[in-house]
């Protein structure tokens, strides 16, 4: 069953909204049609060259054409960490990093609140903070 234009926009409003509630202290680093994207409000080193960033990746969401994918790095770094926070987003997860949602059932707005809260944490303990 393909997507509809009305699921996938309360699908990606769901995920979205909890997003900007993480924001501060997470910093808003792309917000336009279809993409949503935090990341740390702190300048690290990134890559293998070290090269100072103005904030470690975070989170976002993106409309696609037959889902809405939620990307998640915190989830990267440290799974065993999350797993049992979400399982019905674990469900949807696709790879190491990314949920793939297609019905509007599978967006655990509690679960989701949870999986960010426990991230912002992580995000904080790794330095990539203020």
């Amino acid at each position: 069953m393909a997507l509809t234009d009305e699921t996938r926009k309360i699908i990606f409003d769901k995920v979205k909204k909890e997003l900007q509630k993480c924001s501060p202290p997470m910093a808003i680093s792309k917000d336009k049609e279809g993409v949503f994207e935090l990341m740390g409000n702190k300048p690290v080193p990134y890559g293998y060259k070290k090269e100072i960033v103005p904030g470690m990746y975070f989170s976002s969401v993106v409309a696609r054409k037959d889902m809405i994918s939620f990307y998640f790095f915190p989830i990267y770094i440290q799974p065993a960490l999350f797993k049992d926070l979400a399982p019905t987003l674990f469900k949807t997860l696709k790879g190491k990093t990314c949920f793939n949602f297609k019905k509007v059932e599978q967006v655990d707005s509690k679960e989701l609140a949870a999986l960010l809260k426990k991230g912002v944490e992580a995000w904080k303990k790794q330095g990539y903070m203020k």
